[in-house]
């Protein structure tokens, strides 16, 4: 028999004062921890660069699981909103939206690839909000290059192929070299490149004597080797990402071209590369950031506490090696994750907060942003590193 339980209005009212009572005891904090900052993140994590993204995605998730392991961000979990574009441009720029008008991120890291990153930028200044960008050309920062005129809502954490290009032409100057050949893919990446070795030539008194190209599926480079073979310049520069730097690096070995000095960009920033080629890189040249070769930084070398700590965590993690791309992502979310402390999910702060940020210790550099430098870095940021012994090792 179940028994009926009745209230007077006495017992009602007193029910419902200590609910509320209750209710207003709860610590603020624990319904402000309710809501989470938001990032959205874009990378290629799988297809044509998925060497690119894939690392890119587990440094942030990675990172993202520290964060909310010590509390979030002053008591915020941090909530990643992460999509793939495969390396396509209209899948990159639908997960740019998506980001945008449905999931109302704070900031959007990515993409990873330059030309991506230049087709979504209009998007990010459209709709005012941060995008850090985890590629290298430096056209996704710079607006107009005569002025030096920055896009007001878009970073990126790669050091520019500009700096790359000097680093490597200040080594070959150092070594004597003035008589040189490029290659280069025809990609975002490669053509933007490509431009700054043409551009920088004649500052560092490069002669290039032979200006080769090839596609981004391209399986065999004989053919422009062989005629730069003819021609006996004293060094190549290739300038390209993926299976493409490996395949002319193996070629050039093949071609008996040894003799000819041969050096690649910062798109060659993972050891897995050097292990495809098999041995043909022993010997090949490239400008890294610091997290590539944390292991032998000297001990005062103001990365190597952050890079050592990378490294570490990583590797732990994921038992495999770090490369630059996993470092990228792991500077860009790191500052967002920084702004959001200072000054909490407002788009237009987080801009403003990034565009100040200066003297941020990161994976590629010591960062110092301003309103004319959305990079932060110099040339400097690069290491001049040599493949020996089928790893790197730091080079003069």
């Amino acid at each position: 028999m179940r028994t009926k339980h009745t209230f007077g209005k006495g017992t009602a009212y007193l029910l419902a004062a200590v609910f509320l009572a209750t209710f207003l005891l709860i610590p603020m904090t624990e319904v402000q921890a309710a809501e989470a900052y938001k990032v959205g993140a874009v990378f290629s994590v799988t297809g044509r660069a998925s060497f690119l993204g894939d690392p890119e995605k587990k440094t942030v998730l990675m990172l993202q699981e520290e964060i909310n392991k010590k509390g979030g961000i002053n008591g915020h979990p941090l909530e990643l909103v992460i999509y793939d574009d495969e390396g396509d441009a209209t899948k990159c720029a639908l997960a740019v939206r998506k980001l945008i008008n449905r999931d109302k991120v704070s900031t959007i890291i990515g993409p990873s690839l330059s030309g991506l990153s230049l087709a979504v930028l209009p998007e990010a200044e459209k709709h005012k909000i941060p995008l850090v960008s985890c590629a290298a050309s430096y056209k996704i920062v710079t607006k107009n290059p005569e002025t030096g005129e920055q896009w007001r809502w878009v970073f990126k954490t790669p050091q520019s192929d500009s700096m790359a290009a000097e680093a490597v032409y200040t080594h070959m100057k150092k070594h004597h070299i003035s008589k040189i050949a490029i290659m280069s893919v025809t990609s975002g990446f490669g053509a933007s490149g490509r431009g700054e070795l043409l551009r920088l030539a004649d500052h560092y008194g490069m002669t290039i004597v032979a200006d080769e190209k090839y596609g981004p599926k391209d399986t065999d480079m004989t053919a422009q080797l062989t005629k730069i073979k003819g021609l006996a310049p004293q060094a190549i520069v290739n300038w390209s990402i993926g299976p493409t730097q490996v395949v002319v690096v193996r070629n050039w070995k093949e071609l008996g071209m040894t003799n000819i000095t041969f050096y690649q960009s910062h798109g060659f920033g993972s050891r897995k590369n050097i292990e495809l080629a098999a041995g043909a890189a022993e010997g090949v040249y490239c400008p890294l950031g610091a997290c590539n070769i944390a292991e032998i930084l000297p001990n005062d070398h103001p990365q190597k506490r952050v890079t050592m700590g990378y490294v570490r965590a990583y590797t732990a993690k994921y038992n495999e090696s770090v490369s630059s791309f996993g470092g990228h992502g792991w500077d860009a979310l790191s500052m967002v994750a920084k702004a959001l402390k200072a000054v909490g999910p407002d788009k237009a702060k987080i801009r403003d907060y990034l565009e100040n940020l200066t003297g941020f210790v990161g994976q590629h550099g010591v960062f110092n942003f301003s309103p004319k430098d959305h990079n932060g870095l110099t040339k400097e940021a690069f290491q001049m590193v040599v493949v020996k012994y089928g790893d790197w090792a730091l080079t003069d």
